[in-house]
């Protein structure tokens, strides 16, 4: 698990192209929008789109999209779960 969350939070700078942020500097368990790291909307599209495109998971409303996206801890548990391939 902590392979991936450090994989994810790679993949989260490059996405939305935080080359600023070092990975270490993520809490994995603080929220990702709001008062975390301070994400928006458009933001939240990007990690969607992260974890179709590299995952192949889908997030199918938006009450999932809250709890999935909340964290990098929430969004490696959601892929551990939903990727058994």
């Amino acid at each position: 698990m902590e392979q991936l969350v450090q994989k994810l939070k790679e993949e989260i700078i490059t996405a939305l192209n935080l080359s600023e942020m070092k990975p270490e500097n993520i809490d994995e368990k603080a929220p990702l929008f709001v008062d975390g790291l301070g994400l928006d909307s458009i933001d939240a599209l990007e990690l969607t789109v992260l974890l179709e495109k590299k995952y192949g998971l889908k997030i199918q409303t938006s009450e999932e999209g809250k709890k999935v996206l909340y964290s990098v801890r929430s969004m490696a548990e959601f892929i551990r779960e939903n990727n058994k391939g």
